[in-house]
C-alpha cells in the first residue's frame, strides 16, 4: 500500500458504508481523516435530504406537493435526473415510480436493523422464474427536470424511490471530495465508485460474495470506475400473506420479480451506471442478463447457486479493473 490511508465505516442509507483515503497529493489538501469525514457528512446529508423514509426530506416534500411544478434543490434535481436516466438506460426495468407498489407489499419504512428472510427457504418457495417486463404506462417518461427554473416538473402523484440510482449517484458524487487523493473507495452499501492515480500501480482487493452461501467466489484486483451488486438477499421479507417479497420489483406487475437470478455483479465506468446495469441484469432474467453485461463484464448468480462470468473469463485478476461483491470487503 502506498502510504497511509485512512479506513472510516459508518451505517447510512439503511446499509453499511465505508470510505477508504490514501494520501493527498497536493500539500493544501486535508489529511486523508479529515478527507474520509468530509465523504461521510456529504453521505448523511444526501440520506437525510432524499430518503422517503424520512417524512422531513426534500424527497418526501416532493413526492407529497400536489404542483405539477415543484421547486428543488439541486442535489434533489440531480438525483431525480439519476432516476430517469436509469429507467431510460434500462429500457423502464429499473422503475422509480413504484413507491406505491413497494408500501402495499410492506416496505413503507426502512428495514434497516431488520434481519432479512432466508433467502434459500424463499427461492424455493417462488413462483415459476418469469423476466420482468417494463409497465407499459412508463409513468417515469413524465419526470422532468429543469435547471434553468430550479424545478423538477410531474404529474401529482407520481412519486419517486431514490433507492433504485440514489446509493450509486452517492458514490459517484462523493468521489467529488477525493480529487487530488492518490486513491480512493466510496462503497455506498456495495455501490462503490474506485479512483485515484496510486491505484493503478496498487490495487484494491476486494471479494465477490456468493448471495446465496456468503462464500467467496472470486478477489480481483481493483483500479478504477464503478462497480455494483443487486440481489434478492439483502432486503427479504415475508408479507402479512406469509409470503416472501423482496425490493426488486416487475414493473409490469408491481410485484417481487423472480427470474432465475439471485445476483449480479456490475461494471461500468460510474457506480451509477453500474447499479442500473446490475439491477436490469437481474430483473431480466439469465439470457438477457448476460446481453445486459457483454460491454462491461460481470457475474452473474442463478438461484439454483450457479456462479457464470460474463465478459470474465479471458481476463487474468490482475487484467481485471472492476469488482464488487454483495457483501464489499476491502483489502
Amino acid at each position: 500500500m502506498t502510504g497511509a490511508e485512512h479506513d472510516l465505516s459508518f451505517r447510512c442509507m439503511g446499509s453499511d458504508m465505508r470510505v477508504l483515503v490514501g494520501e493527498p497529493l497536493e500539500p493544501a489538501l486535508p489529511g486523508p481523516a479529515a478527507a474520509a469525514e468530509a465523504v461521510r457528512a456529504f453521505l448523511v446529508d444526501f440520506d437525510q435530504r432524499l430518503s422517503r423514509f424520512r417524512l422531513d426530506s426534500e424527497l418526501s416534500a416532493l413526492n407529497r406537493d400536489s404542483r405539477f411544478v415543484v421547486p428543488a434543490s439541486e442535489l434533489l434535481r440531480n438525483a431525480a435526473r439519476a432516476a430517469s436516466w436509469a429507467a431510460e438506460r434500462s429500457g423502464g426495468l429499473v422503475d422509480p415510480t413504484l413507491v406505491g407498489e413497494l408500501e402495499q407489499l410492506g416496505y413503507a419504512d426502512s428495514r434497516d436493523g431488520m434481519a432479512p428472510a432466508t433467502v434459500s427457504e424463499a427461492i424455493a418457495a417462488a413462483p415459476p422464474r418469469c423476466p420482468a417486463q417494463p409497465n407499459p404506462h412508463s409513468r417515469w417518461r413524465e419526470i422532468c427536470v429543469n435547471d434553468a427554473t430550479g424545478t423538477v416538473v410531474r404529474p401529482p402523484g407520481v412519486r419517486l424511490d431514490s433507492g433504485g440510482a440514489g446509493k450509486g449517484l452517492a458514490a459517484d458524487m462523493a468521489t467529488r471530495l477525493l480529487r487530488g487523493y492518490a486513491r480512493f473507495v466510496v462503497d455506498c452499501g456495495g455501490d462503490l465508485r474506485v479512483g485515484g492515480p496510486g491505484a493503478e500501480d496498487d490495487r484494491y482487493e476486494i471479494e465477490v460474495e456468493h448471495p446465496l452461501t456468503r462464500e467467496r467466489v472470486l478477489v480481483l484486483r481493483v483500479a478504477a470506475g464503478g462497480v455494483a451488486t443487486s440481489g434478492i438477499n439483502v432486503r427479504l421479507w415475508r408479507t402479512e400473506a406469509g409470503r416472501f417479497a423482496h425490493h426488486l420489483l416487475d414493473p409490469a406487475t408491481g410485484k417481487p420479480a423472480w427470474t432465475g437470478l439471485a445476483g449480479v455483479t456490475a461494471l461500468a465506468s460510474t457506480a451509477l451506471e453500474a447499479e442500473t446495469l446490475a439491477k436490469a441484469a437481474l430483473l431480466s432474467g439469465p439470457e438477457a442478463a448476460r446481453e445486459w453485461l457483454a460491454q462491461h463484464g460481470g457475474i452473474l448468480v442463478h438461484d439454483s447457486g450457479k456462479v457464470e462470468r460474463v465478459g470474465l473469463r479471458e481476463l487474468t485478476p490482475e487484467r481485471v479493473r472492476f469488482v464488487l461483491p454483495t457483501r464489499t470487503r476491502v483489502a
